[in-house]
């Protein structure tokens, strides 16, 4: 009887992953289109490249030219978002890219870039904060 019941347990904790990941995806199909690095490294130079990770992990390394928003300070710096250049979007992976974009289309911004494979997959010029 207890195995079955941890059985269950186990398989609802997977429904719940499988289940997730099916509403990141959707989400970031509603929201922003995502960019091969190639695409996002060619289309940067005319767009705002925005950071969303927290301060000290954009400190310990960013793409160069991407300036830092934390998505936890998002709601109040929208203002210095412009809407009418395209936001090109990054964090380690990428699911709290997706949720930025989401917040973005809700504010009204209507070409919103997600980088495929975050930070983690860029292999292009980065900066980091000297220590």
């Amino acid at each position: 009887m207890v195995l079955w019941i941890i059985n269950i347990i186990l398989l609802l904790i997977v429904l719940a992953i499988i289940f997730w990941e099916v509403y990141l995806r959707v989400m970031a199909k509603r929201s922003a289109k995502t960019l091969e690095e190639d695409e996002f490294r060619e289309g940067m130079r005319k767009a705002q490249v925005i950071d969303v990770r927290e301060k000290d992990a954009f400190d310990a390394g960013h793409i160069l030219g991407a300036r830092n928003i934390p998505y936890t300070v998002l709601n109040n710096s929208l203002g210095s978002i412009r809407k009418d250049q395209p936001v090109y979007i990054y964090d380690q992976r990428k699911s709290l890219s997706i949720r930025t974009a989401n917040k973005l289309r809700k504010a009204g911004y209507k070409e919103v870039y997600i980088l495929k494979g975050g930070y983690d997959g860029w292999s292009g010029k980065i900066k980091s904060k000297k220590v």
